[in-house]
């Protein structure tokens, strides 16, 4: 797959821009040319701090045949969190597009680092191809841009093991021509939405990710390019299933959704809108390289949190969530019995990027912690029952409350503070926050504010703010994102809007 660099077309649906397999080819060795003139060597680490276009996928495979490692990073960032990333990365060199905006690229300077537009190619194609199995290949930062930062690197190895998997278990002829509206900087968008159908030589079509008027055309989009496979979120599903028609022409042969369960309900909604009843509930996590299990034969009855088998995956629910010992059989849950969902894949990441401490409490012996609550049924078939992480899911996007946590402590107005997953129509998910301050007047609410829009992506920003006298904790001294949340549902939120025109005036 990847080592003979064989690749499909790759097609810009709403910009009219396609790129042949030869074209592609070009691309790629004009980019090796390039990043060789520019002194990046085997082992080093480059930000490509754009996405969702050609030249992404061109950048990628240049940095791969050099022999260094590519760090994919949304330019949604503030300077602030671009720059917490470069300190924890240490990257040689980033990427960037047209689109990339003017503070990430300032950001980017004042820490050091190059910023190279994708459009300057250089003169001259290189003929380099260094990779090596065990070479990190990507680092996602899943967490921490604005604390200590959680990056999963995989190797060459690990992707490779994930994509041999999905070949050995999905039907190829369905990826022929695959569509992503995912980002490309998280595992989902760019593993397994782009990567694997794209490097297994099927066409892929990208579009910008989740852009509401982008998806009220889907049923449009998937008739005019004939498109045979999507991934998904349920949260782009809430808003295709409202606005957009669906395809007529029928081509579809399969569709997934991921990174939250689905109900049989929206499953069922899903197969009438698509017209094809190969919908299937992917169980993807980053440090597994995305998809990890599902349904390779999806023509079953839906049922709520169903996901199904592994793919190149073996799954265990047990009774602890302990990763100091080896996964014991005496701890395996029974058919039915909810416990921690456990995996062990050829996929799994090397460790988080300069984190040992955090490995040791996600990895025993090869198996990985997902952190998830499940069960197994009477045919071995994987569901879910809920999730003990507290990333928030807006439309896909993961958010870590305890990022916006992290800047808020910083603020000399805020004595305590707790973000937390709020229901949104559109997102899915959308994010709250609990605050005790102590100082509680406009003026530092307001500081407060312009505190968190410096330090924080827009995607982060809690929508609404609750002002507490203490935030509730357990007999720990421990919060439970639940407990507050359920705590602030019960009070008024603070009309902060009106509070922010009363700030700045008429």
């Amino acid at each position: 797959m990847l080592m003979q660099l064989k690749v499909g077309c790759l097609v810009e649906p709403f910009s009219g821009r396609r790129w042949s397999r030869e074209d592609v080819q070009s691309e790629v060795g004009l980019r090796v040319g390039r990043l060789r003139d520019l002194g990046v060597a085997a082992g080093d680490r480059v930000f490509l701090v754009f996405g969702n276009r050609l030249e992404f996928f061109a950048e990628l495979l240049a940095i791969w045949r050099i022999g260094a490692c590519a760090v994919p990073v949304d330019a949604r960032l503030t300077a602030f969190e671009v720059n917490n990333l470069v300190r924890a990365a240490a990257p040689s060199l980033a990427l960037a597009d047209e689109a990339t905006p003017a503070e990430v690229l300032a950001a980017l300077a004042s820490a050091g680092l190059r910023a190279i537009p994708t459009t300057d190619t250089g003169d001259g194609p290189g003929s380099a191809s260094d990779i090596r199995l065990d070479r990190d290949a990507l680092i996602l930062f899943t967490s921490g841009s604005t604390g200590d930062p959680k990056g999963v690197v995989h190797t060459h190895r690990s992707l490779r093991a994930r994509w041999t998997g999905l070949r050995d278990h999905l039907p190829d002829a369905a990826f022929e021509r695959t569509l992503c509206m995912l980002p490309t900087h998280f595992g989902h968008g760019l593993i397994c939405n782009s990567l694997f159908p794209w490097l297994s030589g099927h066409d892929l079509y990208i579009t910008p990710p989740f852009r509401p008027d982008l998806v009220a055309r889907a049923g449009a989009l998937i008739d005019e390019h004939g498109i045979t496979f999507l991934s998904s979120v349920p949260a782009i599903w809430k808003l295709a299933l409202k606005l957009a028609r669906p395809p007529q022409q029928g081509t579809l042969r399969r569709v997934h959704v991921g990174s939250a369960p689905l109900s049989a309900a929206a499953w069922e909604e899903i197969r009438r809108w698509t017209g094809t009843r190969q919908v299937c509930n992917a169980y993807g996590i980053t440090e597994t390289g995305s998809w990890v299990a599902g349904l390779a034969e999806a023509d079953v009855p839906a049922e709520d949190g169903l996901i199904g088998t592994g793919w190149g995956a073996v799954i265990k629910v047990l009774r602890t969530d302990q990763t100091t010992e080896l996964p014991a059989a005496d701890l395996e849950c029974q058919p039915g019995e909810s416990g921690y969902v456990w995996l062990n894949t050829p996929a799994l990441m090397k460790g988080y990027f300069q984190r040992d401490d955090l490995t040791a409490r996600a990895v025993a012996g090869g198996w990985f912690l997902t952190g998830d609550i499940g069960c197994l049924d009477d045919q071995g078939r994987l569901l879910l029952r809920g999730r003990e992480r507290d990333e928030i899911n807006k439309g896909g996007m993961k958010i870590y409350p305890s990022d916006i946590d992290a800047i808020v402590e910083q603020h000399a107005a805020a004595a305590d503070v707790c973000a937390f997953a709020l229901d949104d129509a559109i997102y899915g998910q959308g994010v709250g926050m609990a605050v005790v301050l102590n100082d509680g007047s406009d003026a530092a609410i307001g500081s407060l504010h312009e505190w968190m829009k410096s330090r924080l992506a827009e995607h982060k920003l809690p929508s609404r703010w609750w002002l507490l006298e203490a935030i509730p904790r357990t007999s720990r001294g421990k919060i439970n994102r639940d407990a507050v949340k359920a705590a602030c549902e019960g009070r008024p939120a603070l009309d902060l809007p009106a509070l922010l025109a009363r700030i700045s005036g008429p």
